[in-house]
């Protein structure tokens, strides 16, 4: 019988670019990254992660992809991703990474035991060696210092060229602004620099002011000079270079909370926009549209989101309704005071309909439907961070606190799934970019023979 590894050992023998890229995620979660790839053209050959719900995610998505559940400090779990990663061109993951430290503290961030999983993520590329790779994290580690920390530590003492930069996942057509912090490495004796992702832009342009007027409405307002172009996009349903929440989930207003059925076995309404035609293609009508079961909500939510514009927030609920309970229905902790504690700018949330989503987090009560007054479904969460209708969430069938688990139960880890999961369109504008890069190895149109080409030709004019 052949090894998994000695297949791929062969199979980097072939022309480079003869087969689709092969591709490892590590730290993988549901598989936001891995599905990026896997529209871009890639070949997804493994991922792993220590969350087994994830990875039953995971696993269901990627059929042809060797799933490795488990920590991967363990010296047999790292032994399983490396054997599957043997030969792969590229390697991609979001290792967490606990702690910033300073240059100017003297301590680097890879000596921190709270970034052993970051230290992993470099030791796994430094044993590989794959053409190329991507870590993505968050915007904090941008900070002074720990990005060109981090730069240095991926170079891997200069074997690998890393460009780090700042992308928000809105300017690449997805119906949220989520912030990211890149690092593309290429491997330097390919002669290549990493590719600089360009998006449009439009976040920095674009924002939601509040009018107090009565009523308080929310209304978007230009930064700075939109553009004609953007500014048509943003209106423009079957425009999908910048796309809003009702033009991600209009199809799915009707949906109500309390909905226990998961699964939608009819056809839904015709799309409203050419992002909801995106989001279902290739889905399989035999299997229906999954994900779709809604939280209940109280009725004294209910009362709040009433009085909540499309926008708005826990600052524009009036006094009456800050009561701790307003229907005699008492549940939950209650800190003392008669009043509802949560206080801060995320509460009782509301989309708006004409602009993208904030980030989501992992909790199914952060976002609330811009006009219906309830929280939305995982189908909704994964929308908004742009996976296709036919990616379904699901957990490991075993019960109880498993290795790995989080608790909360099956309802929570899927909407934490879709929550800390890389947008797929965002994934996708970087396989495209590093895939056209890591062409241009493959036919020999590299920096250096486009300086000797036109050297050639210079000498060739006088």
């Amino acid at each position: 019988m052949t090894s998994r590894a000695g297949e791929r050992s062969r199979a980097s023998n072939e022309p480079r670019h003869a087969r689709p890229l092969r591709v490892v995620d590590l730290f993988a979660g549901a598989g936001g990254l891995s599905q990026g790839f896997r529209q871009a053209g890639f070949d997804i050959v493994a991922g792993s992660d220590f969350d087994p719900d994830a990875m039953a995610t995971y696993s269901a998505n990627f059929r042809d992809a060797a799933p490795v559940v488990g920590d991967i400090r363990d010296e047999d779990i790292r032994a399983r991703v490396l054997d599957a990663a043997s030969g792969v061109d590229v390697v991609v993951g979001g290792p967490p990474c606990q702690a910033f430290s300073q240059v100017r503290n003297h301590s680097r961030i890879i000596d921190d035991p709270r970034n052993s999983l970051y230290r992993e993520f470099v030791r796994i590329v430094g044993e590989v060696k794959p053409q190329a790779f991507l870590m993505e994290n968050v915007p904090g580690m941008a900070q002074m210092g720990v990005r060109e920390q981090v730069q240095q530590d991926l170079s891997l003492e200069g074997e690998y060229v890393v460009l780090p930069q700042l992308v928000d996942a809105a300017d690449f057509g997805v119906p949220q602004t989520r912030k990211r912090l890149l690092f593309i490495g290429v491997r330097r004796d390919l002669n290549l620099d990493p590719p600089t992702l360009t998006g449009t832009g439009i976040t920095t342009l674009v924002q939601l002011a509040r009018r107090t007027d009565n009523p308080t409405r929310y209304l978007l307002q230009a930064r700075e000079q939109l553009g004609t172009d953007l500014g048509a996009a943003l209106a423009d349903p079957f425009d999908s270079t910048a796309v809003t929440a009702s033009q991600a989930i209009s199809d799915l207003a009707y949906l109500t909370p309390g909905r226990r059925e998961d699964v939608l076995e009819y056809e839904l309404p015709e799309a409203d926009s050419s992002y909801q035609k995106l989001m279902r293609s290739d889905n399989l009508s035999s299997s229906g549209l999954t994900n779709v079961s809604v939280p209940r909500v109280r009725a004294d939510t209910v009362m709040r989101l009433e009085a909540i514009p499309a926008g708005g927030n826990y600052r524009d609920l009036p006094e009456e309704l800050l009561e701790r309970y307003l229907t005699g229905d008492k549940w939950g902790p209650h800190n003392g005071s008669g009043r509802i504690s949560r206080r801060h700018f995320y509460a009782y949330r509301r989309l708006h309909p004409d602009i993208w989503a904030w980030t989501l987090n992992t909790k199914a009560d952060s976002v609330y439907h811009y006009s219906a007054h309830r929280c939305l479904s995982v189908r909704e969460f994964a929308r908004l961070q742009s996976f296709p209708d036919h990616f379904q969430f699901t957990t490991d069938q075993r019960r109880g606190l498993i290795p790995g688990r989080m608790d909360g139960g099956a309802a929570h880890s899927k909407y934490r799934q879709v929550g800390n999961a890389v947008p797929p369109l965002l994934a996708y504008a970087a396989a495209q970019a590093m895939s056209s890069r890591l062409l241009q190895s493959a036919t020999g149109d590299t920096p250096s023979d486009r300086r000797t080409s036109r050297k050639r030709r210079a000498q060739q004019t006088r």
